[in-house]
């Protein structure tokens, strides 16, 4: 039996923060694709001309030029990618990004770990939930370890 791969994309600035994040996700034992992005423009471009096409996205917030807010707003508007789970991922545990990434239309948020196995636990924990049926809300939207 074939298993499918899992596409994972994962946009941000940051380039340690793209290794990081490619090597813990390496590290978990299922069938994954990561595509790191370095900014919202190549996101965007990649969105609109498939393939790959991702089965989740990890966005993080603060990038030059459109901001993960302004890029959560332009996929939500796309009917390709109005479904797609977005998981944003941030260095900020500010509540009122919390908030506002949740009535954007962001299906989870995870903050950014310093440590190695933290950070592999809150992907494989995001990778893991079933999007079909998860539904948003200020009780389940924010990742605990």
């Amino acid at each position: 039996m074939k298993t499918t791969k899992m596409t994972i994309f994962y946009t941000d600035d940051d380039k340690e923060d793209l290794d990081f994040f490619r090597e813990a996700t390496e590290s978990i034992d299922q069938n994954i694709e990561v595509v790191t992005l370095g900014g919202s423009s190549q996101l965007l471009h990649i969105i609109d001309n498939p393939p790959p096409h991702p089965h989740i996205l990890f966005l993080d917030l603060n990038m030059p030029g459109l901001n993960g807010f302004d890029v959560l707003e332009i996929l939500r508007s796309k009917d390709a990618s109005q479904y797609l789970p977005i998981v944003i991922f941030s260095t900020s545990n500010d509540e009122e990004l919390i908030r506002k990434s949740r009535e954007l239309g962001a299906n989870f948020y995870v903050p950014k770990s310093v440590s190695f196995e933290s950070l592999r636990r809150s992907i494989e924990h995001a990778i893991n939930i079933d999007w079909t049926n998860f539904i948003p809300n200020p009780q389940n939207f924010l990742y605990q370890n």
